[in-house]
């Protein structure tokens, strides 16, 4: 794929892509800018389903919406309220961990930077990418496994994890599409250019893919 095609390439997929096709954290920021929400709701999110995070955040935050309530409530309360979440446990640990965090080192504030979110134990740069775009609408690329696939798929970037993709995205994407990249590209990469057989009888950018790494496609 040629870098000068990204642009008509992302106005493709957008128009491919319905409002009630983004992925839960990107749907329910939309008219929300509540950064500590989107935080929280983005380390519940990890390894669970769209469905499941969106009802386990609806429970938790009817008990808590800042970092002070967080940490007045048990890890027995919090995971209680976001089970069955993947790891619920362990994610009533990290909640309560990084809501005093907050309280005691950025005067229970989200911070506004990547470098500052992942200095924070149990926020990795995916999570810290997304707080930022989503939170405080600035650039930031959250790159996961389907932005990770599709990007590489594409042959926009030849790159072999996650945080290599990143790497290389932010030499190369236009800034003005980092804050939509992930929202799009997770849609895509769950609608149509899926994992195993994706379906390239019916993309909208069939002709400017290389299709790397695809043996069987629909």
């Amino acid at each position: 794929m040629r870098d000068r095609d990204i642009a008509k390439v992302i106005a493709l997929i957008k128009s491919a892509i319905r409002v009630e096709r983004l992925p839960m954290i990107d749907a329910a920021s939309v008219g929300r800018t509540d950064p500590y929400r989107i935080l929280i709701s983005t380390l519940l999110s990890l390894r669970t389903k769209d469905e499941v995070t969106c009802l386990a955040d609806g429970r938790l935050f009817a008990l808590a919406s800042t970092p002070e309530e967080m940490v007045s409530l048990s890890e027995k309360v919090i995971s209680d309220a976001i089970y069955p979440v993947g790891f619920y446990r362990k994610k009533a640990e990290t909640i309560r961990y990084v809501s005093r965090e907050l309280i005691e080192r950025f005067g229970s504030q989200v911070p506004r930077s990547v470098e500052e979110l992942v200095g924070i134990r149990g926020v990795g740069r995916k999570t810290a990418n997304l707080v930022v775009s989503a939170g405080y609408g600035l650039p930031a690329l959250c790159v996961d496994t389907h932005v990770h696939r599709v990007s590489n798929r594409l042959g926009y970037v030849s790159e072999t994890t996650p945080d290599k993709t990143e790497s290389a995205l932010r030499r190369k994407l236009p800034k003005r599409f980092w804050i939509e990249f992930n929202s799009l590209i997770v849609a895509f990469g769950k609608t149509i250019c899926r994992p195993v057989s994706p379906k390239c009888s019916s993309c909208p950018v069939i002709s400017y893919c290389e299709r790397v790494g695809v043996t069987t496609s629909r």
